[in-house]
């Protein structure tokens, strides 16, 4: 079955900005395509507190997409109410645990750990955000908690790193369509889904 790869971290601005149009995708794909959300994992773990002048530039990422692209809102309280830290693999990782624990709730976590960073002004670089998060979903916290850093998780997030290395992807978001030709780039337009939905019907056709 032909297979579209989303390469994607649920802290990555630009992300956010691409989730409708995501979304419009992958509830239009043909039935014969199955998609596998793929973590990128921008920022490995860290305590130290992330320098002014980095908490500026990436501030300034948040505007240039709120007027890049139509729609897409950051809360920019996060700056002022939070400790930031560069640290996206601790989000990885909830996604990789909800993963595991029930896969079902997987889309449900992406999406609830970036209404938290982007809209709520919540951090989730800290665990103790990502495990309220979990409860908010109604997934066991206890199991949740302990499946975090369990090595089935650090497992299976390092596996995705792998396949991102693989298909030779740097830069999030960004999606790969494979099949038993190979493997296609697509294109996208984080506005328009007809730009992705193109490529891919074209790729299929080939």
């Amino acid at each position: 079955m032909p297979t579209l790869f989303h390469f994607h971290d649920p802290m990555c601005s630009w992300c956010w900005a691409f989730k409708p149009t995501w979304e419009t995708i992958a509830a239009t794909l043909p039935a014969s395509v199955s998609v596998r959300r793929v973590l990128g994992g921008l920022a490995p773990d860290t305590d130290a507190v992330m320098p002014a002048a980095m908490q500026e530039t990436i501030a300034g990422y948040w505007r240039h997409i709120e007027s890049a692209v139509p729609g897409t809102r950051f809360n920019h309280d996060f700056w002022h109410t939070n400790t930031p830290r560069r640290a996206t693999y601790p989000a990885c990782r909830a996604v990789a645990a909800t993963r595991m624990l029930s896969p079902e709730y997987e889309e449900a976590m992406v999406t609830r750990i970036q209404h938290a960073y982007y809209l709520e002004a919540r951090n989730p670089s800290d665990d103790d955000t990502l495990v309220d998060l979990a409860g908010e979903l109604a997934l066991d916290t206890s199991a949740f908690a302990a499946a975090l850093h369990a090595d089935e998780t650090l497992s299976a997030f390092s596996e995705d790193l792998n396949t991102c290395a693989r298909f030779g992807v740097q830069g999030f978001p960004s999606l790969v369509l494979r099949t038993t030709q190979g493997a296609w780039r697509i294109r996208i337009d984080y506005t328009d889904a007809s730009v992705s939905l193109g490529d891919i019907a074209q790729a299929l056709a080939s």
